[in-house]
């Protein structure tokens, strides 16, 4: 959503026009259990999304006054949390070109996508690239008018990360309808995922690039540094991440490893450091292309000031 206060540690984004409440119904998927299907036929979607319609409604009852927009499909996080929330907004502009009419539910509308012959409309095909995660993702926006979407956005952003559990018919649906094993199910807004990536990739080790993350997707016009040593210099500016491609040299001299010593055995430390630190930018590229962040590498050779190439 765009307005209010929030009691996660994550910024809310610029406000967005119009209004909307951006979420998803989030699946914990069992162990490695098989999933069979990523996606629904569209005489499938309307099913599930007349349960997910209620169960929001029940959180939240002036949900019923808005237009629910969803897919039958699943996602993994990184595809859903990406600048600008594309998959949300390619929801949005399918649902502003779709004929009206749609499923009705109280005074609200429901407009669910699925596929024909086993293609999804737009951008809507989750990537193969990211399937078999533990979390798998249906995301749904709530539109209408903007003082009923103030009200049911502030009490998603307060509560339902407490509240939102599915009820039991929608899980066993989604399970019965995508073929997987369901652990537990609930719905949450984007940021409360935003705030549950950040808590998964500080025990992954990565606590030090949500910040800039955290910028590049909730105030992407804004700038952000990772420049901390030991790990790799990176500038997001302009809705790009900057990284710094230094050569053993400029390595050496950016974080003070020089080595003024013909020892065999502390050259080879060196040389093993400098792999790792290219490992480390290799893994915080694939992570900001993931969330749909533009990469590039800006050369950094000995005695050229990193910070002001980045710039």
């Amino acid at each position: 959503m765009s307005p209010a206060s929030n009691s996660h540690p994550v910024s809310r984004p610029v406000a967005a026009a119009p209004l909307s409440v951006l979420g998803a119904f989030a699946i914990e998927v069992v162990g490695d259990a098989p999933v069979d299907r990523d996606r629904l036929a569209q005489a499938e979607v309307g099913a599930l999304a007349q349960l997910i319609a209620r169960d929001l409604a029940d959180f939240a009852p002036e949900a019923a006054r808005l237009e629910l927009i969803t897919v039958g499909a699943h996602y993994d996080p990184v595809e859903l949390l990406r600048p600008g929330w594309p998959l949300h907004r390619e929801l949005d502009e399918l649902a502003a070109r779709a004929p009206r009419g749609g499923l009705e539910r109280d005074s609200g509308r429901i407009i669910a996508f699925g596929a024909s012959g086993s293609v999804l409309p737009g951008t809507l095909p989750p990537s193969p690239d990211y399937l078999g995660g533990p979390l798998r993702l249906v995301p749904f926006v709530l539109k209408g008018a903007e003082d009923v979407v103030a009200r049911v956005g502030d009490a998603f952003e307060h509560d339902l990360i407490e509240v939102g559990m599915a009820a039991a018919d929608t899980a066993l649906a989604a399970q019965a309808a995508f073929g997987l094993q369901v652990e537990h199910a609930r719905f949450m807004t984007v940021h409360d995922l935003a705030a549950m990536t950040s808590i998964q990739y500080e025990h992954a080790g990565l606590a030090p690039l949500w910040p800039l993350l955290e910028t590049a997707l909730l105030h992407p016009g804004e700038s952000a540094w990772l420049d901390a040593a030991p790990e790799p210099l990176v500038h997001y500016v302009n809705g790009e991440a900057r990284i710094a491609l230094m050569s053993p040299a400029s390595w050496e001299q950016h974080y003070d490893h020089g080595v003024a010593t013909t020892d065999d055995g502390q050259r080879e430390r060196q040389q093993r450091l400098f792999q790792f630190f290219q490992g480390r930018q290799r893994q915080i590229a694939a992570v900001l292309g993931a969330h749909g962040i533009s990469v590039q590498f800006v050369h950094c050779d000995l005695g050229d000031d990193c910070r002001a190439a980045l710039s």
